[in-house]
């Protein structure tokens, strides 16, 4: 071994002591101040030099004339004495000024990396009763917006954010999206959410709700995955079951994740969610809208409660009971969800009603008032027999797939999807597709959407409505989103000029951008992301909305239709909402509101779309109307 010398030594053990950090080298610099004034004072005494007019010092006199010139070097200017004396405490001083600017330094660079530390956002959470947002993605904003709207009636709300992205950067994205934050704080952390140490920062034991995002990568659900393993295990136990909501890409996680999270977890399938509203949006124009009215927290919500004044009433009792909310099932004892269930159930013991409503505590019966139900103006028709249908899709991404298996259980037999695309691998997928399918015959060609030219060579007016994908898999948000605008506005100048009318759904991305889209005049716009975001801050707030939203997208279950207001009431007739309800419920179908066609495109009237309107009041439908219901199909 190489001889190693004294310096060497020395420095090594300085760097060892000086890596432990401001506090060690403070401590440090007080025990070496403590022995330099003791060193000096006795120095002072034992070479004899004193002030002048002094008869001689004590050693705690000589401690205190030293400790002083250390302190305060304006003291030397004070001094009498002989030269020796004052030359010996002129040295006391300037090494008191080396070791007061010592200090200085490490007090100061202590407090920029206590601030450095803070900036890096590592601290732990001291909340309760907080929600825990694990991870970072587009669709945060609208969660954090949406969570803050929920939080209106608490006096202080907290949502804790850990993500593995500079805490800075995250506050400023967040006041930079969202506008207001009313009475919620929000506090940003900067971690991995599936690192357990990062974890135990937000404080996971003490929360009201954790919402776990997608990661955007191939490998986001196994992080997902983790990271409920992580909460829901030994490291952070609670008596409480956790309420954690996650989003899930691929059903063949799905089964892992629920067996690790039991009841604790309410999973997301978020791609076949937005696939099955892209199909039902395109069968049942404007529902889209009506989606995004249920889903987010601004104006009528879904919430459950109890009616024990109601307990042996039947279904169709239930619905006439409630002046202010437009009901929609039960949620049995058994926390199973029945929406629409048959007319003449019975609301039992352990029951709660499940209603649309401005507010939880506005879900009330009234049975006392009086109900005006106009006979004369109720109409029946029989539903037209289902035909096969011709289906253009025009683009594609990974959900064209679940997009075209979900369109094969509503179709007839002998219907036609084409799918027109300017990427080679929708045809590969197509191939494989078309076996899986009962109801559909697929054709694919290859070209450019955005291209007129090539649009028109379509034959468009032959199809019964377009599904407009975006190229998400292949372009950024704000290109992908431009690319389905360009082929929007061909559509509309082709429909326009030839005076065809065919229906449109179109996937967007960037919400700002269905705002710009209004001028295409299509039927609806599935913001896919808005709409994942929404449905997550309305579970985190019940994990039993789940249950419903489930039955809702479910094509075997009961779902949201749009239906012809001629089919139900007279047209151009003043009729009421209870006269509607009254017609709906002869077909066993819940009706919960209406369209406005005159208001289609007006985005400040919601797009003509009328929730829970008020029971009452006198409308006119007018030609083109629809009547929102909750139906089987």
């Amino acid at each position: 071994m190489k001889k190693v010398t004294f310096s060497a030594k020395a420095r090594y053990k300085f760097d060892n002591f000086v890596s432990k950090g401001t506090g060690q080298m403070i401590y440090g610099l007080g025990l070496f101040s403590v022995a330099f004034i003791l060193f000096c004072s006795t120095l002072l005494l034992f070479v004899g030099f004193r002030p002048e007019g002094s008869d001689g010092m004590n050693l705690p006199e000589s401690i205190w004339l030293n400790l002083t010139h250390v302190l305060d070097p304006g003291t030397v200017g004070g001094n009498e004495g002989g030269w020796p004396f004052l030359i010996f405490m002129m040295t006391v001083t300037l090494t008191g000024l080396i070791i007061i600017t010592i200090l200085i330094g490490l007090i100061s660079n202590g407090i920029m990396d206590k601030i450095e530390t803070l900036r890096k956002g590592r601290s732990f959470v001291i909340e309760q009763n907080h929600v825990v947002i694990l991870g970072w993605s587009s669709k945060i904003f609208t969660i954090i917006s949406e969570l803050i709207i929920a939080n209106a009636n608490r006096k202080d709300a907290a949502i804790v954010i850990l993500a593995d992205k500079d805490k800075v950067a995250m506050e400023d994205e967040i006041r930079d999206k969202v506008k207001s934050f009313d009475t919620t704080r929000i506090i940003c952390r900067t971690g991995n959410p599936i690192d357990l140490d990062d974890l135990q920062i937000t404080n996971p034991t003490e929360s009201k709700s954790i919402i776990i995002l997608d990661k955007d990568n191939a490998s986001s659900d196994s992080q997902i995955i983790k990271t409920i393993v992580a909460i829901t295990t030994h490291s952070f136990k609670r008596a409480k079951p956790y309420h954690i909501t996650a989003e899930i890409k691929d059903r063949k996680n799905l089964e892992v994740a629920k067996m690790v999270g039991k009841n604790e977890v309410e999973l997301i399938l978020s791609d076949e969610i937005i696939s099955r509203i892209m199909v039902q949006t395109s069968r049942q124009s404007g529902l889209s809208v009506v989606y995004v009215e249920l889903m987010d927290f601004d104006g009528d919500e879904i919430y459950f409660a109890e009616a024990p004044s109601l307990i042996g009433k039947t279904y169709r009792e239930l619905l006439f009971a409630y002046h202010d909310s437009a009901i929609i099932g039960i949620h049995l004892a058994n926390n199973s969800v029945v929406l629409n269930p048959p007319m003449d159930s019975v609301f039992a013991l352990g029951d709660k009603v499940i209603g649309i409503t401005e507010d939880d505590d506005t879900l009330i019966p009234d049975e006392k008032k009086a109900i005006d139900i106009q006979d004369d103006n109720i109409l029946y028709t029989e539903k037209e027999p289902a035909h096969p249908e011709d289906i253009l899709i025009l683009g594609w991404n990974f959900r064209g797939t679940l997009i075209i298996s979900e369109l094969d259980n509503y179709v007839s037999p002998g219907s036609n999807v084409k799918v027109v695309s300017k990427f080679e691998e929708s045809k590969l997928e197509i191939e494989q597709l078309q076996t899986e399918l009962k109801n559909i015959t697929l054709t694919t060609e290859l070209m450019d959407t955005t291209d007129r030219a090539s649009l028109e060579q379509l034959d468009l007016a032959t199809f019964n409505y377009v599904i407009l994908l975006s190229y998400k898999s292949h372009y950024p948000i704000q290109e992908a989103d431009a690319q389905t605008l360009i082929t929007l506005l061909h559509l509309r100048n082709f429909s326009e000029r030839n005076e065809t009318n065919f229906k449109i759904v179109s996937e967007m991305l960037d919400m700002k951008n269905r705002i710009l889209a209004n001028i295409t005049s299509a039927d609806d716009f599935v913001v896919s992301d808005n709409l994942v975001s929404l449905l997550m801050s309305q579970v985190s707030e019940n994990k039993f909305l789940m249950r419903v939203f489930e039955e809702l997208f479910n094509s075997s279950g009961s779902e949201i239709y749009t239906r012809d207001a001629a089919e139900y009431v007279q047209i151009d007739t003043p009729v009421n909402f209870y006269t509607i309800l009254e017609s709906a419920a002869r077909r066993n179908e819940t009706a919960i509101g209406y369209r406005n066609m005159k208001y289609a495109k007006d985005i400040k009237k919601g797009y003509g779309v009328v929730v829970n309107p008020a029971k009452s009041a006198s409308l006119i439908m007018n030609p083109g109307d629809t009547i929102i219901v909750i139906s089987q199909r």
